[in-house]
């Protein structure tokens, strides 16, 4: 809600790419929809020395390379302005004590503050103490609010002490642990879809629901990241965030209301009820792959057992949800790049069409995330001129049929206006990010166990994974959907 105070958004590691490519073209959009604060400062702070103009100058680039919408010189004319850049260093208390009195200066003793971490994680506690030392983080003359970006911690026993760290200085009302997988429409949609739609909550429960599998797939390697991802693994990258945040949604039960609180509260729910698995489980229940060449990219070691695929079976201990598999995968250098939740429902209990197959197909709902954003809808006709052979057909919805090419905005975009406006429903709460790493740490630990109980596989570049993926599945009698919503 906004309380007529001027705000200042200030961006730690201003210089990186985030910043660049994501932070600004999205306040730039926001700017030009008219839905920014009346009064408003963005102040970039980092260890690169740039002017006022040099800094203006870096992001316009950024906005007319990575932007989706057209780049108009007079719009950026009117926005520039609002840019300003401080140099320091995260360690300095006197750099942070500067910086307070530059927005001081500006507030005229009032304002609101956003402070975004576009920072290594490491120094995220280190900034958080020197805003507080300096008073920086003090609400008597306005809100205070600080947004921090994944990974938070690379465990359970360290996205604990994060919380902890953070927790002396700041109210947890105040954090938002952005995950930009939740601010893209397409995710967003799982609830609309579930929930004003009359259709689908009857059945979205285990009677009538065989399995859900949950794909988040990358053709491209690691790139300028095989350093960092080195340490850190696909577990880590993809499944404790975005994989589980996903299966939230779909799991979870409607919330009283779209209030924060019950939202996330429901989000936790789910996480507590999925089945802690042992190292048998493990064993069983997952799958571990590495694709070939990995080891040859720069930067990567040259024996390195860290996995760029994996799949994961996972249950849910719950009245709604007992005894339905969900499935989760990802990797890198993988045939597509899709995101996409596949809902099989149970076949038909009574084979009553005599020249039916010995199976009637199951009927399916996709949720497309991305790239092709929609929903598809597969089930059975009747074939015409035959007296009861049956045929799969389609109902489909993309967004831009229906909206436009251009309707989707900037996952940062839509996160970054919760945040002004005080909305935290899309950004994760400290017990779920401990519940999550509760979940991960398990299977890493299995993964890592001297022995090496579950081997690594690989697979070719350009496939969908590794046959062991497909083997575990075949085990429960089940295959993979492709983006299509036909089987492997």
């Amino acid at each position: 809600m906004d309380n007529g105070l001027p705000t200042s958004i200030v961006i730690f590691g201003a210089s990186g790419d985030l910043a660049q490519r994501k932070l600004v073209p999205s306040l730039f959009n926001l700017c030009r929809k008219g839905r920014m604060p009346k009064q408003f400062r963005i102040v970039g702070y980092g260890n690169t020395a740039f002017s006022d103009d040099q800094f203006r100058a870096h992001l316009e680039e950024g906005v007319k390379q990575f932007a989706s919408f057209e780049f108009k010189p007079d719009e950026w004319a009117a926005f520039a302005p609002t840019l300003a850049y401080q140099q320091g260093r995260y360690t300095d208390l006197a750099d942070f004590k500067n910086l307070s009195g530059f927005l001081s200066k500006w507030e005229e003793g009032f304002g609101n503050r956003i402070y975004y971490m576009a920072t290594p994680p490491g120094v995220f506690p280190n900034i958080v103490d020197l805003l507080g030392l300096t008073g920086q983080l003090d609400e008597s003359n306005g809100w205070r609010r600080v947004v921090i970006e994944k990974p938070f911690g690379t465990d359970y026993a360290s996205a604990r002490s994060l919380n902890e760290q953070i927790h002396k200085t700041l109210n947890e009302r105040q954090i938002y642990r952005i995950d930009h997988y939740l601010g893209k429409e397409t995710v967003q949609n799982i609830l609309v879809t579930r929930f004003a739609n009359t259709i689908f909550e009857p059945l979205w429960n285990r009677n009538y629901i065989d399995h859900v599998e949950i794909t988040v797939a990358e053709q491209v390697g690691v790139e300028h990241r095989a350093r960092f991802y080195d340490g850190v693994g696909v577990l880590r990258d993809m499944f404790q965030n975005h994989l589980l945040q996903l299966m939230t949604l779909v799991a979870m039960e409607p919330p009283a209301s779209f209030d924060a609180t019950a939202l996330r509260n429901e989000k936790v729910k789910v996480l507590s009820s999925i089945r802690p698995m042992k190292e048998a489980d493990v064993i069983q229940n997952t799958v571990r792959a590495q694709y070939q060449g990995y080891r040859q990219e720069e930067g990567v070691q040259t024996e390195s057992t860290t996995p760029t695929y994996a799949a994961v079976k996972l249950q849910i201990d719950n009245w709604r949800w007992q005894g339905v598999p969900f499935y989760l995968r990802s990797g890198k250098k993988l045939k597509e790049k899709l995101s996409q939740i596949t809902i099989e429902f149970k076949e038909p209990p009574h084979l009553l069409f005599p020249n039916a197959k010995e199976h009637i197909t199951p009927n399916m709902l996709v949720l497309y995330l991305q790239p092709d954003e929609g929903v598809h809808w597969r089930f059975e006709a009747k074939v015409p001129d035959t007296a009861s052979q049956l045929r799969s057909v389609d109902m489909e919805f993309h967004y831009a049929d229906s909206f436009g090419k251009t309707a989707i905005p900037e996952a940062y975009e839509r996160l970054l206006l919760d945040t002004i406006t005080g909305d935290a429903s899309l950004f994760t709460r400290a017990d779920e990010v401990e519940t999550a790493w509760g979940i991960i740490d398990p299977i890493i630990s299995a993964w890592d166990s001297p022995d090496r109980s579950q081997p690594l596989a690989f697979y070719e570049p350009g496939s969908w994974g590794p046959a062991e993926a497909d083997a575990m599945l075949g085990r429960d009698g089940r295959k993979w959907s492709t983006w299509d919503g036909r089987k492997e």
